[in-house]
């Protein structure tokens, strides 16, 4: 049974903070790792790139990339975003990394396919749904965690 799952907005309106950290991550690091299951159940990883429009959060593919398969058979994802590595003097000076966990829902309404110039025929668009966020950084001597969860709301968590 799949967890209950949201849009970017609906996410933003949840957990407008963490909302706010995870576009900028998202918007300053563009290249990012996407993770499907193959068809044995095993990971597998991805570079990808996002966006967000109207309300939601947009990835794609090239025609026939095995990622897109991986999805389409089964659509549990997760996003990567990883940043700068800090001062090594200095850890809190990491800006973090970004987890975001759902489902990729494929996109073949022309129309819709049409609205977003895709650069090739044949290329696959998904939008994601989100069931989980999480924000992962240091701060002084401690690692703070922040998750939101659909229905969950925000939580946060410190480790020394």
């Amino acid at each position: 049974m799949m967890r209950a799952m949201a849009s970017w907005q609906e996410f933003q309106r949840h957990a407008p903070e963490l909302g706010e950290t995870a576009r900028r991550l998202m918007d300053g690091y563009p290249h990012k790792v996407l993770a499907t299951l193959r068809a044995d159940g095993s990971p597998r990883v991805s570079g990808t790139e996002t966006s967000v429009r109207d309300g939601e959060l947009w990835t794609g593919s090239m025609p026939g990339a095995v990622k897109a398969a991986d999805l389409r058979r089964d659509p549990r994802m997760a996003i990567h975003v990883t940043s700068r590595a800090p001062d090594p003097d200095d850890p809190s000076s990491w800006e973090g990394d970004l987890k975001l966990s759902g489902r990729a829902v494929e996109i073949t309404d022309p129309g819709a396919l049409a609205a977003f110039d895709l650069p090739d025929a044949g290329s696959h668009l998904f939008r994601i749904e989100l069931a989980e966020v999480v924000w992962t950084r240091v701060r002084g001597n401690e690692l703070v965690i922040t998750a939101w969860g659909e229905g969950a709301g925000v939580r946060e968590f410190r480790r020394k």
